[in-house]
């Protein structure tokens, strides 16, 4: 049978935290951190020089990166009590693998805590998670001009392919 067999949404919910020596740690989101989290998506869409439109978010977030349900992972980074940033994942479906695969949807740390190693932490624990989980590859993307980014994610092994992202707005209230 393929890896991806009757593997259950529910059952992928993976219990952090990580704790790392440097004093970083790896948690899932939780209600009182959903503000915090607003914060960091405006941030991270700055930095990404991109829209993001804060309306109806945090309820929206209640009902879907709070529902182990659903399958969504939302961890916060905690560094010393503070939180600094969050990273994003869920479980995709290619169809020319004919296998499921991990996504990141998004992974942001704060500029000041940038380049202390938070990020390769992070990455470890989601390589740990995709292997837990028998997932074959692990696909994210960054914008072109996000060249601190890049040269991170190659730093850790990854491999770059060049596509476009388009956005086929179906709602005009879509802020994309």
């Amino acid at each position: 049978m393929p890896r991806m067999g009757k593997m259950l949404l529910r059952a992928q919910r993976w219990s952090v935290p990580a704790e790392f020596e440097g004093g970083l740690t790896v948690r899932n989101i939780r209600r009182e951190d959903l503000p915090v989290l607003l914060t960091f998506c405006k941030a991270h869409a700055r930095l990404e020089q991109t829209t993001f439109d804060p309306a109806s978010k945090l309820e929206r977030w209640s009902q879907s990166l709070l529902d182990p349900e659903l399958g969504i992972h939302c961890w916060m980074l905690e560094f010393e009590g503070q939180l600094i940033g969050y990273a994003s994942l869920m479980r995709q479906f290619s169809t020319w693998d004919a296998d499921f695969y991990l996504y990141l949807d998004c992974l942001y740390v704060e500029a000041n805590f940038r380049g202390r190693g938070f990020g390769a932490e992070v990455m470890q624990v989601i390589k740990d998670y995709a292997q837990k989980w028998n997932y074959p590859v692990i696909q994210w993307q960054t914008p072109s001009f996000n060249h601190g980014a890049i040269a991170f994610y190659k730093r850790l092994g990854a491999e770059s392919k060049t596509k476009e992202r388009f956005f086929w707005k179906l709602d005009k209230s879509c802020k994309y």
